[in-house]
C-alpha cells in the first residue's frame, strides 16, 4: 500500500484526487446556469473552514469550462478584480479576435491591441461590458468564480459593476466562496443588496454511507470499520482526507492515526476557528459541551441564560457551521474532536 502515492491530501483548497461531489447542490447550480432563462446569475457559497468551499467551486467551474461556449475566469480579490477580469479575457487568444473585430480598443488599460482608427476605452466598466456584449453575439457566456470574498473596497466596485452587467441582460455568471461572517457583511452594505437576496449555499456534511465506501475502496478493511472512520469524521470534508492520508501512512490502521488526526484538525483548522470566535461564542461553546444533555434547555441553564440571551449566539454559531441546531431544541458541534478542543483550551473567565 505504500508503495502507491497516497490518494488524500492535506491542502486546503486543491481538488483531491478523491473527491466526494455534492451531486445534488452542483447540478442545481449546473442546470440553472445553463438554463434558457436562468433564475440566477450568482450564487454565494459558505461554510465552515475546511468545508470544501473551493473545492465545491471548482468543481462546477471544470464541468462548466468543458462545454464549448463557456468561458471560465478565476479572479484573485487581493488584485483590482475589473481590470484583471478585462485583462485575463483580453489575453485569450480567441477572445482577443472577438473584440478587435467588434473594435474594442483596451491598450489605455495596458493590455489588448492598439485598433488603428478607434479611440481607447477609458472607463473600465464601459470596457467590460462592450467586452461581455461582444461575447454574448458570439453565443458565449461568461463565469467568474472568486475564492474567500471580503467586504474591500475593490470587491464593493466589483459587485457593483457585476449588478449592472446582469441588469443590462448579459450573460455574466458569479460563484463566490467565503466563511459566513465575511459573506455577511460584505452583502449587507447598502449599496449591495442585491447579494442579500442572492441564493446562498451552506456547506454541510458529506454523505457518511459514501465516505464510508471511499474508505473500503482504498483500504483492505470491512464495512464496520469503514463506517466507523466514516463516523469519526462526522462528513467534515477535511477530516475525511486528513483521516484517509494519515490511514494510508499508517498502513491502513486507522486507529494508530487517531493521535496525528486530532493534532492535524486542531492545528490546521480549530485554533483559526477557535481565535475568530468572541469571548461569548466560546462561552457558549463551552456550555454545549459541559451542559448534561445537548437539550437546548439545560444548556441554557448551565450557562444561566435566558432564551433571549441565548439565542443570537446559538444562531451564530449554526450559521457559522460549527453547531448543528437540525434537531429541534437541541444542539451539536459540527467537527469532529471539537468538544475535546474546547475542553482543553477554554478559560473560564475569573
Amino acid at each position: 500500500m505504500t508503495a502507491k502515492k497516497n490518494p488524500y491530501t492535506l491542502v486546503f483548497g486543491k481538488e483531491p484526487s478523491q473527491l466526494i461531489s455534492r451531486i445534488s447542490q452542483e447540478r442545481d447550480v449546473i442546470e440553472n446556469f445553463t438554463s434558457d432563462d436562468p433564475s440566477w446569475q450568482l450564487y454565494m457559497i459558505t461554510g465552515v473552514r475546511g468545508m470544501g468551499k473551493t473545492v465545491f467551486m471548482t468543481d462546477i467551474a471544470s464541468k462548466l469550462k468543458k462545454e464549448k461556449d463557456w468561458i471560465v475566469v478565476e479572479l484573485n480579490p487581493e488584485k483590482d478584480l475589473l481590470e484583471s477580469l478585462a485583462s485575463k479575457l483580453s489575453s485569450n487568444n480567441a477572445l482577443a479576435q472577438i473584440f478587435k473585430t467588434a473594435k474594442i480598443n483596451l491598450s489605455f488599460f495596458g493590455f489588448g491591441m492598439e485598433i488603428s482608427g478607434v479611440a481607447p476605452i477609458t472607463n473600465i466598466e464601459s470596457a467590460l461590458s462592450k467586452m461581455i456584449e461582444s461575447l454574448k453575439k458570439h453565443g458565449k457566456k461568461l463565469l467568474i468564480t472568486i475564492d474567500e470574498v471580503t467586504n474591500t473596497k475593490d470587491m464593493r466596485v466589483f459587485c457593483s459593476t457585476y449588478q449592472i452587467l446582469v441588469r443590462e441582460n448579459l450573460p455574466v455568471f458569479l460563484l463566490m466562496t467565503g466563511l459566513y461572517d465575511n459573506i455577511y457583511e460584505l452583502q449587507n452594505v447598502k449599496t449591495l443588496t442585491f447579494l442579500y437576496r442572492a441564493p446562498k449555499i451552506i456547506l454541510g456534511p458529506l454523505n457518511i454511507g459514501t465516505i464510508a465506501a471511499n474508505y473500503r475502496q482504498n483500504f483492505d478493511i470491512d464495512n464496520p470499520t469503514s463506517l466507523k472512520m466514516a463516523q469519526t469524521t462526522r462528513g467534515y470534508s477535511f477530516a475525511f482526507q486528513v483521516l484517509g492520508y494519515l490511514t494510508w501512512k499508517y498502513d491502513g490502521n486507522f486507529k494508530n492515526a487517531l493521535p496525528e488526526y486530532k493534532q492535524y484538525l486542531e492545528e490546521y483548522v480549530y485554533e483559526k476557528i477557535w481565535s475568530e470566535m468572541s469571548p461569548k461564542d466560546k462561552y457558549v461553546a463551552y456550555g454545549i459541551v459541559q451542559a448534561d444533555s445537548s437539550k437546548i434547555s439545560d444548556i441554557r441553564k448551565l450557562l444561566n441564560m435566558t432564551t433571549n440571551e441565548f439565542n443570537p449566539y446559538r444562531q451564530r454559531l449554526i450559521q457559522k457551521g460549527v453547531v448543528d441546531g437540525s434537531e429541534h431544541g437541541r444542539l451539536t458541534f459540527t467537527l469532529p474532536l471539537f468538544e475535546e478542543f474546547i475542553s482543553e483550551n477554554y478559560i473560564p473567565e475569573m
